[in-house]
């Protein structure tokens, strides 16, 4: 029996396929348009340093009118913005704010994410440009105040040949440097301070106070009549190249987002007006025939209404078997067929498809902030007022209580504290995190819609778990032929399938997809007869067949004699048996049930062993529901719970003082799953519930749960230690600065080293997050 899509019909003449043409829907025009609805844009920022940058910036774009939303991603120095303001007019927020700023105009994600490298690429050779001529400088002023000591200011000839190097220096801090003092000026107009401020005022203080000593040297003391035009030349270039290294080793985050777009085909064949035509996916359209032929990737969402084929969809969900596909089957875009060719119509194309909202999703993602990330938001803002009285406290000690050179002295301890406290490895330490971390998680099949979510559940302590299509596979199956007669398996479901063919009961239909599953052809039936309540009688093959429950059995005189507890053993394992009759003779018993996923019990247990309290709720009577537990390995459960009371049971094990986590198909679980401190989605890599929970899980397999833990609690550890260190090594490192070292041990840092570990900060925390990239959930 062939199965035809209504799209294609057959010519009553010569019987060949032909396709209808394609209608081309009408848009609305303008003056139809009522209000212009709100659209996404994204903007590339340079010149924000820290996550006071990343507040102005948004606080100034949403003062914009019509702009609904502005979030940043400071790892990435993106920010998106969603409403009707114009790309001129944010661009003029971001640089009124004291900032640079390019709105993308790809149309696809792919160009969007090569014109961002494009842009990381220019500015990382613009900061090498800078840095270079910076330590160009620098370096020789280093080497020779290394030779000669102390660089002192006395004669003549010492003037002029300093002002020279005052005035290169000052070309240093205009081409290399220029960023960070439009920075602080920026932010002083605005009320505020961030890293340029501290930059800033470190080396234009250095550099006022050397030009001083050239031209009034007797208004310092003649052993204080140092210069330090080294000190700001080499801070500019060291601070130039962290930020350099900094951009490097983040362009290695992008990833996830990289790999996904990678995913997508750039062509589909599409087939209009009877003909075959290669097309640009952006021009497949609702309803396009499209055609996929071995080895070729699926361009858009669909659903196959000719053909059977194997696709891989492990890129997608992270399963590697490939899953059959045969007529009203559903493909999703970015998957590979692997076999037959197959011809398919478009549901959803452009934005609309599953992998295009899963690109959103992980960029939603990693542009969030989870609740962790307040610290360092509150620790950046009073950070910096803090440091900036930290050292005129500090230079008010050295010229009240320290030794002569005692100008000197206070310059170099309140630059020193200005450099090392630039709280920009801060900033960085959760938004690298949580972008390794979402990635890892895609890798598995586990997409996290929120930051709030990635950390919330790290500390999930309860894991409630829908029964059908979660624990169990969602659909009857049959699971048993226990054989009374003479007929083999194959004879019996051949037979059986055939009986059933005609009906729409599930657990009919379960019998005839097995019997399909193992190529058995389904025969011709006669005199079908439902007998209500027992079971179905009809004659096949010349044999009269009965097929149903042991009431009909017993009516019939058929006798059953062990088969019964046989009978009885399945229903107590969750199955539901049935008798099977041929010619008044009991032929077999089959039994059908929803069986349990073969990876469910490994994936339970993998949650019980890291400490995670396991509760199954469920519709089904309380029979079923035992034998299933305790398959799975599950203690706790609940039968018989109506869909709108499973809420109620997730709100009960909150207020025993459980962080929730509940698992179920984004439908009827949809309460519970918003009740819950953690709402996780069973998808399927096409109908993905994406937008009912905070956690979707691609695979549909519950490893996907112990995978998104094991991640959110290695990426959590991950931002602690990242805090940790930003922040002891930002407050560890300002006594020192201050010359908590010199009356002890006669030692002061110099405003260098503190500008190369500043810098250099910022790569540490940058390269542990990258260490996120190494990790691996341990499947027990």
């Amino acid at each position: 029996m062939s199965l035809k899509s209504p799209r294609i019909g057959t010519n009553s003449h010569n019987g060949e396929k032909t396709f209808p043409s394609h209608k081309h829907h009408k848009r609305k025009s303008h003056h139809q348009v009522q209000a212009t609805p709100p659209v996404s844009q994204e903007l590339i920022i340079e010149g924000a340093s820290c996550t006071s940058c990343v507040d102005k910036i948004e606080s100034a774009l949403r003062a914009v009118p019509g702009v609904v939303t502005a979030e940043m991603n400071f790892a990435q120095r993106t920010v998106s913005v969603k409403g009707t303001a114009q790309a001129d007019t944010l661009m003029k927020a971001v640089e009124k704010a004291g900032y640079n700023a390019k709105v993308t105009v790809s149309e696809s994600e792919d160009d969007t994410l090569a014109e961002k490298e494009h842009a990381d690429w220019v500015y990382y050779k613009r900061l090498m440009r800078e840095m270079t001529i910076a330590l160009s400088l620098g370096i020789p002023l280093m080497i020779y105040s290394v030779i000669v000591g102390e660089i002192t200011v006395t004669t003549t000839i010492e003037r002029i040949v300093w002002l020279v190097v005052g005035l290169l220096t000052f070309g240093v801090m205009f081409f290399s440097g220029k960023h960070f003092y439009i920075g602080a000026w920026q932010s002083f107009k605005n009320h505020s301070a961030n890293m340029d401020t501290l930059i800033a005022l470190g080396t234009g203080t250095a550099w006022i106070y050397s030009m001083v000593i050239i031209f009034v040297p007797n208004a310092v003391p003649e052993m204080a009549r140092h210069v330090y035009f080294e000190a700001t030349a080499m801070i500019i270039g060291l601070i130039d190249l962290g930020l350099a290294l900094e951009l490097k080793a983040r362009g290695r985050t992008s990833e996830a987002i990289k790999r996904l777009i990678g995913l997508q085909a750039k062509t589909a064949r599409v087939i209009r007006d009877s003909k075959e035509l290669d097309v640009a996916i952006t021009q497949v359209q609702m309803d396009d025939v499209v055609r996929v032929r071995p080895g070729e990737k699926i361009a858009v969402d669909g659903e196959v209404f000719e053909g059977h084929t194997t696709i891989d969809e492990s890129m997608l969900t992270g399963e590697p078997m490939p899953v059959e596909k045969n007529v009203g089957d559903k493909v999703a875009a970015g998957t590979i067929n692997k076999s037959g060719s197959i011809l398919f119509t478009a549901t959803r194309v452009g934005k609309d498809t599953a992998l295009a909202q899963i690109i959103n999703m992980v960029k939603r993602a990693q542009n969030a902030k989870p609740p962790i990330s307040r610290i360092a938001d509150v620790i950046s803002a009073y950070f910096v007022p803090v440091v900036m009285i930290i050292a005129v406290a500090s230079a008010l000690i050295w010229l009240n209580f320290g030794p002569e050179p005692t100008v000197a002295f206070a310059i170099v301890s309140a630059t020193t504290v200005l450099i090392i406290a630039c709280p920009c490895a801060l900033g960085l330490a959760t938004p690298m995190s949580v972008m390794v971390g979402v990635r890892k998680a895609a890798e598995a099949g586990v997409l996290i819609r929120n930051g709030e979510a990635l950390q919330t559940t790290s500390k999930i302590t309860a894991m409630v778990l829908d029964k059908t299509g979660t624990i169990t596979l969602g659909a009857p199956k049959v699971t048993d032929i226990l054989v009374a007669g003479e007929q083999n398996e194959d004879t019996i479901l051949r037979l059986a399938a055939t009986l059933e063919a005609g009906s729409e009961h599930p657990l009919a239909l379960a019998i005839v997809e097995s019997a399909q599953e193992k190529g058995i052809e389904i025969g011709k039936v006669s005199n079908f007869n439902a007998i209500t309540g027992r079971g179905v009688q009809a004659d096949v093959d010349g044999k009269t067949l009965l097929f149903g429950n042991e009431q009909l059995m017993r009516e019939r005189n058929i006798e059953l004699g062990g088969f019964v507890e046989k009978a009885q053993t399945l229903a107590a394992a969750a199955k539901t048996p049935m008798y099977f009759a041929v010619n008044n003779q009991l032929s077999a018993i089959i039994a059908v049930a929803d069986p349990i996923k073969e990876d469910s019990i490994a994936a339970i247990k993998r949650l019980q062993h890291n400490g995670i309290r396991v509760v199954m709720l469920t519709g089904d009577n309380r029979a079923t529901a035992k034998a299933v537990a305790e398959k799975a390995g599950i203690k706790e459960f609940f039968a018989e719970v109506l869909p709108e009371d499973k809420s109620k049971k997730v709100q009960e094990l909150q207020m025993e003082g459980e962080v929730v986590g509940m698992t179920g198909d984004g439908i009827n679980d949809a309460p519970a799953l918003a009740m819950a401190n953690v709402g996780f989605a069973i998808g399927t890599g096409t109908d993905v519930a994406i937008e009912s929970a905070d956690i979707t899980l691609m695979r549909g397999s519950l490893h996907g749960l112990a995978d998104a833990i094991a991640v959110s609690r290695a990426t959590l550890r991950n931002i602690k230690q990242n805090l940790f260190g930003a922040f002891i090594y930002n407050a560890a490192g300002i006594p020192f600065a201050a010359g908590l070292l010199y009356p002890f041990f006669g030692l002061l840092l110099s405003p260098v080293i503190a500008g190369a570990a500043m810098a250099f900060s910022s790569l540490t925390v940058v390269t542990n997050a990258n260490r996120l990239r190494l990790f691996k959930a341990q499947e027990h």
